[in-house]
C-alpha cells in the first residue's frame, strides 16, 4: 500500500474516533476509489485488521483492564 494511502486511512480512523465521520469520509473515499485492485485488496485487509482503530475499542478494553 502506498504511504499516502496509509496516512489517509490512519487520519480517517483518527477523525472517526473523534466523531468526525464526514471529514473522515472526505479523506478516505478518494484514496479508496483511486486504488487499483491490488491496493484495494490491501486496503480491505488493513480495514479488517484495524477495525478497533475506527471504533476506539482498544481504548475501552485497556480502560476496563485497569479498573478490574
Amino acid at each position: 500500500m502506498r504511504p499516502s494511502t496509509l496516512r489517509a486511512l490512519n487520519r480517517a480512523a483518527e477523525l472517526t474516533r473523534q466523531n468526525r465521520l464526514t471529514e473522515a469520509m472526505l479523506i478516505a473515499e478518494p484514496v479508496i476509489l483511486a486504488a487499483d485492485s491490488y491496493e484495494g485488496d490491501e486496503i480491505l485487509r488493513w480495514l479488517a485488521d484495524h477495525v478497533a482503530d475506527f471504533t476506539g475499542e482498544n481504548d475501552t478494553a485497556e480502560n476496563e483492564k485497569g479498573t478490574g
